[in-house]
């Protein structure tokens, strides 16, 4: 099995959560007490929410970079960026660690691919669904187009990511409006839905009820790692 670097923290509720995707899908896969091989750098992610709105994505990168260096000299092959937004300044990471990335989008695009979505819809953070990195990429390199919000629904989006998500908190009501964007969303052409925050899949679960077919991007790029682990 190959070793994965994992940075996390951003926020520690969708990292734990990763982690046991991560672990089950080995256990899956190899059986008996196998478990990921794995090395994790959790941050403090107070100070890059703070880089975040601040709009100072190059000192994020380097607090991460630095963190992706330190995971390589701990055994990392590889690395996954536990959180979407913070993919925006995945390539500085690859730089700075001198390893590559298992991007997101790019497992999240694949198995859009395969279902033959050519039109989603996307929720997540303000940063992700407003900056072109994630959106751009998904399309140049899939053919994917993605959709978002208008400007009331991706406030509320973000609002509860990080008021309540991030810290662990799952509100029925945040369920329901979730559900109310992907219902408009559909509304506009979209075929499915992503899932485009580590959090959103703590609401709306596999399995979950939604006018759209759900894409959870955190069980995707889970998937992706592990295969590459055991790959």
């Amino acid at each position: 099995m190959k070793t994965l670097g994992v940075l996390g923290g951003m926020s520690w509720a969708s990292t734990q959560h990763l982690y046991a995707l991560l672990n089950r899908g080995v256990a899956a896969r190899l059986g008996g007490l196998h478990s990921a091989q794995l090395v994790l750098h959790s941050v403090d992610f107070a100070p890059i929410a703070a880089m975040q709105s601040a709009g100072q994505w190059a000192e994020a990168a380097q607090v991460l970079g630095d963190a992706a260096a330190g995971l390589r000299r701990a055994g990392a092959e590889a690395l996954l960026i536990a959180t979407n937004t913070m993919h925006l300044v995945a390539s500085e990471v690859e730089r700075a660690a001198g390893l590559p990335v298992l991007h997101i989008v790019d497992a999240t695009a694949e198995a859009l691919r395969a279902a033959g979505v050519r039109r989603a819809g996307l929720l997540a953070t303000r940063f992700t669904m407003e900056q072109g990195f994630y959106r751009d990429r998904l399309w140049q390199r899939f053919g994917v187009e993605a959709i978002v919000p208008d400007e009331r629904g991706r406030a509320e989006l973000h609002r509860v990511i990080y008021d309540e998500l991030c810290a662990g908190r799952v509100e029925p009501v945040s369920c329901e409006l979730l559900r109310a964007q992907i219902a408009a969303l559909a509304d506009r052409g979209a075929q499915a839905v992503i899932l485009g925050c580590t959090e959103l899949g703590l609401l709306l679960p596999a399995g979950s009820e939604a006018a759209l077919p759900l894409f959870d991007s955190t069980d995707l790029q889970a998937r992706a790692a592990v295969d590459w682990m055991l790959g």
